[in-house]
């Protein structure tokens, strides 16, 4: 019945409003997912232009914009929306969604408190409201709200899921141990649980709960996501049982599962880093030399994912100077907005429509955009130390505009070997879709070959930290990496594993542990089964750590 509470109140909460216009209730049909959402756009256009503050027309106007990518739009229509209905809650909930979608943290708990002001039990409200709390504002005051969720409705699994992914997040180990456990209980076949458990990493499975996933993989009736978790979280004990032609079988039958909910142009990348190495020479960064914003806090630790950004992180935010934030969305959202500003529409994944833009910006709007990211990221800055983290692997594909809107800030690439890399990366169960060995590959050659580009046009900016040596001397490494960003050497910085914060990311039990070196070559284990991985990394695996010569001289690779 407790997953009940939760559907009956999404229930009152749409049915507060209902439709009555029959045009709209006949454009609200063309929402459905088996419909274009532009359907609907030109419909509602037309209705709006008769009755341009209709907010049950506004609120349908967000859906289509929404389903379309167009979230800026969506949430202008909603704020419109909701200055004609201020009563209107599901239009303010919706709000409250994409304005978190966006980080934009602050803005999106004022409307959550509207919400709660008026209904202050709503399991919907209190449950989003723990989500943005955990992003980075108040990690404990989110724990609160989602034990007291989970204990009010204790046989809902997804209850006590989301709370060990807090109590991961905040280092409470045992406790995050006992939710997912908790979890299991009301719901063993519950695969996210599974590999919440397997993904701490530090925590081996019994027998008995070898037997008990088995079992759940028997069911016809599992659901599919469940089934995928459970074949990542098989493969975590397999391998740590050293089962490693088992492990990889299961990785690959929860991988394939995951490869279908993408769809994912190989060609794109390589097509856009052609396109950036044209468009970001030595020429127009000295034309725009003395432009964008002159502050110097932040610091972009960037990269692959799985490649030792995380440590990076931990061992900067252990410093006294500086301030560990989150992977932060802003770079990626101003590029979206410089796209839209181009072309009418958000980037798709590595477009560059945003480069037609940026190029022809004046240097006032690049410092524009600067301050712009700093007020954003301002948000989840906490205290008060002179700099501070954006930990996005993801920005290592805006560089440019990095380089472009706040030239002082510092930039730290982390490299690991490619294969150990995009196998971890393989290994890791992600709702969102994981890419094939052969993709992953060649999305690493993409991202050696960018990076080297900007190690030519723009020398000394970007700081390399690799991971085997960081783990294999780390004061000689970190003393390098600290002298780059002109820091001061700070014993904390080899203590990493003693400094208490957030960590948000796959890694974090690891960083609050001492430096290993287990895992540098833990890749080979399974290097039978890679041969597609390294036939598509080429040079960039043969050659590692150097940059191959058909990236360092600057001549288009292989394709």
């Amino acid at each position: 019945m407790s997953s009940d509470v939760f559907a009956q109140a999404g229930t009152r909460l749409a049915a507060q409003r209902p439709l009555e216009d029959p045009r709209l209730q006949k454009i609200a049909a063309l929402l459905r997912p088996d419909q274009p959402p532009a359907l609907a756009q030109v419909a509602l256009d037309s209705y709006l232009r008769e009755r341009p503050r209709d907010a049950d027309a506004l609120n349908l106007k967000a859906r289509a914009c929404a389903r379309q990518g167009r979230t800026d739009e969506a949430i202008a229509a909603l704020e419109l929306c909701l200055e004609a209905a201020p009563d209107f809650a599901i239009a303010r909930y919706n709000l409250a969604h994409l304005l978190l979608k966006q980080h934009r943290l602050e803005e999106a708990l004022v409307q959550l408190e509207q919400l709660l002001s008026r209904d202050p039990q709503n399991p919907l409200y209190r449950e989003m409201k723990a989500a943005l709390l955990e992003t980075g504002l108040d990690l404990p005051r989110a724990v609160e709200i989602h034990r007291s969720l989970a204990n009010e409705h204790p046989q809902r699994a997804e209850s006590w899921l989301q709370l060990g992914h807090a109590l991961r997040a905040a280092g409470e180990r045992e406790q995050c141990v006992a939710a997912y456990r908790h979890a299991i209980a009301c719901r063993p076949g519950m695969g996210a649980a599974w590999w919440g458990l397997a993904n701490l990493r530090t925590l081996a499975f019994d027998a008995d709960d070898l037997a008990a996933m088995q079992l759940q993989l028997q069911r016809s009736d599992l659901a599919p996501a469940d089934r995928t978790g459970l074949h990542y979280a098989l493969g975590k004990a397999c391998e740590d049982e050293h089962r490693d032609e088992e492990a990889f079988a299961h990785y690959a039958k929860g991988h394939a599962a995951l490869r279908q909910r993408i769809k994912y142009d190989a060609g794109a990348l390589t097509r856009s880093v052609a396109q950036q190495k044209a468009v970001f020479t030595p020429a127009f960064f000295e034309a725009r030399r003395g432009a964008g914003c002159d502050s110097p806090d932040p610091i972009f630790v960037l990269g692959r994912p799985r490649s030792g950004s995380t440590l990076v992180e931990q061992i900067l935010a252990s410093h006294p100077a500086v301030e560990g934030t989150a992977e932060l969305p802003y770079v990626g959202a101003i590029a979206n907005a410089l796209a839209v500003e181009s072309s009418g529409r958000p980037d798709a994944a590595f477009g560059v429509e945003h480069l037609k833009a940026l190029a022809k910006l004046p240097p006032s709007r690049l410092a524009e955009l600067g301050q712009l990211y700093l007020q954003r990221a301002g948000r989840h800055r906490r205290l008060d130390r002179p700099f501070f983290i954006d930990k996005m692997p993801a920005n290592f594909f805006h560089v440019g505009l990095i380089t472009l809107i706040l030239p002082r800030a510092r930039i730290i690439d982390v490299r690991r070997h490619p294969v150990a890399c995009c196998l971890s990366i393989f290994k890791s169960y992600s709702s969102k879709g994981i890419l094939d060995l052969a993709e992953l590959g060649r999305l690493h050659r993409d991202y050696v070959d960018l990076m080297a580009h900007f190690d030519r046009v723009l020398p000394g900016r970007i700081h390399r930290v690799t991971y085997e040596a960081l783990v294999a001397d780390p004061e000689t490494e970190v003393r390098h990496l600290l002298d780059a960003l002109g820091l001061p050497f700070d014993e904390a910085c080899l203590r990493f594993h003693e400094t208490k914060r957030a960590v948000l990311t796959p890694s974090s039990e690891q960083v609050r542990q001492p430096v290993f070196t287990s895992a540098v070559d833990h890749w080979r284990r399974f290097e039978p089964w890679l041969s597609p991985l390294i036939e598509s990394l080429g040079a960039v695996h043969t050659d590692y750590p150097a940059i191959p010569a058909e990236f360092a001289s600057g001549r288009d690779p292989v394709a």
